[in-house]
């Protein structure tokens, strides 16, 4: 049995459609506090997948997740270390994708911030759907084996944060390119890619909505895809045939990278 589990702590609020979402997909998930993982450091060791899901970490004090990203940055730094070289893979959902930023995770698993998630240009919390574009030729491999088996070169996935710009020094944005760690890029329903809003909805660089690691096992983005495992959440879901629900074929894809 594959086992996730999901760390939640004090302003977590999507937690339970992440449970749900694992085992969707054929997860036996667990949601541990944040407390209890301190306190039993070891017992990462049991799961294959953790997940970082979204929401409010402490109400995104000082800046979005970052009060978390520091615990998690001095507390288990070793334990998240040996869970990665033993072949585990994470997820960071919104504002697990801004923990794992602000732990140093995201982009290389070097534990020292690099890049970062930014208040959005629009100077508004931004909640709606988007597009994004995924070109498989300039994406990892095991990124793609991954987390993106089954997706078309077009999704769309929806958003809600206040500080979800992408940014960082051009030559890290470079750095990303080159190791092809830049897996998802806010576009237009045809997956061309706009810098201008609302495509870009929140003034990303390069209109990043998420990356991985070099490994390709570790993953981040701003995108909620625990909101869309059943057609009947997208709003237009009467209009589009052959809807294929984007987020939950994600869950479905790390659950299987398991089981194969």
């Amino acid at each position: 049995m594959v086992k996730t589990l999901i760390l939640r702590t004090a302003g977590t609020n999507c937690d339970l459609e992440t449970k749900l979402a694992f085992e969707i997909a054929g997860a036996k998930s667990y949601l541990w506090h944040i407390n209890r993982v301190k306190q039993n450091p070891a017992g990462l060791k049991e799961f294959n997948i953790l997940c970082f899901p979204g929401g409010f970490t402490y109400g995104d004090d000082i800046s979005a997740g970052k009060i978390l990203a520091n615990q998690i940055k001095f507390w288990l730094k070793n334990e998240i270390s040996a869970f990665l070289n033993k072949g585990g893979i994470i997820l960071g959902i919104c504002n697990g994708f801004q923990v794992l930023v602000k732990a140093g995770i995201l982009p290389d698993c070097g534990f020292r911030q690099k890049i970062s998630l930014l208040a959005n240009t629009s100077g508004k919390f931004e909640d709606r759907w988007v597009y994004l574009e995924i070109n498989r030729d300039k994406i990892n491999k095991t990124a793609c084996n991954i987390w993106l088996k089954g997706l078309p070169e077009t999704i769309c996935l929806p958003i809600a944060h206040a500080e979800g710009r992408f940014y960082a020094e051009k030559e890290q944005i470079k750095q990303l390119q080159e190791n092809r760690q830049i897996i998802f890029r806010y576009s237009d329903k045809t997956g061309k890619v706009k810098e201008s809003y609302p495509f870009n909805p929140n003034g990303s660089m390069y209109n990043i909505a998420g990356i991985t690691d070099l490994t390709g096992r570790v993953l981040g983005l701003m995108p909620h895809p625990e909101r869309y495992l059943f057609k009947e959440h997208i709003p237009f879901w009467q209009k589009e045939r052959n809807i294929i629900p984007f987020g939950r074929k994600i869950f479905e894809n790390a659950v299987n990278y398991f089981k194969q």
